[in-house]
């Protein structure tokens, strides 16, 4: 009798154990930040140097914590300009976007994109005879005008 007791209490927790069975799965993405950085530091820049960039600081990720590092000066580049690098949220984390160079323009290039800023032909139809556009102002068509 105790026998069975004790068997079919057995049974009974062994039959409750998967439901309580938990179980914790931790991929590691290399290069994927589950913890969220902090707030950039105030760093002021310093004095403009000939020929140099100002790289700002950053929090670096050392595997355990952030740790803050400090802006640096890097060698121009000529026809291009840094783009600092930083956070993004990225699957579920935070990855580290590295600052690259991208290609500076020129100020012949500007001007230019400015004219056709300003003069689009492609917004609207120039023409002050409308019947070859699709644009018809309201009233006219019932006027015979489009």
């Amino acid at each position: 009798m105790k026998l069975t007791r004790i068997l079919l209490a057995a049974a009974v927790a062994a039959a409750t154990l998967p439901a309580v069975a938990q179980v914790s799965v931790n991929i590691n993405v290399p290069g994927l930040i589950q913890v969220a950085p902090p707030a950039p530091r105030y760093e002021p820049a310093p004095r403009p140097r000939s020929g140099q960039v100002w790289v700002p600081g950053h929090w670096q990720w050392n595997d355990r914590a952030y740790a803050w590092r400090p802006g640096y000066y890097v060698a121009a580049r000529p026809d291009y300009a840094y783009a600092p690098g930083g956070w993004v949220r990225a699957d579920g984390g935070w990855r580290w976007r590295e600052g690259d160079w991208r290609r500076a323009e020129r100020r012949e290039e500007r001007r230019e994109d400015r004219h056709h800023r300003r003069h689009d032909h492609d917004r609207y139809d120039h023409d002050d005879d409308h019947r070859g556009g699709g644009h018809c102002p309201p009233g006219q068509a019932k006027k015979g005008r489009c």
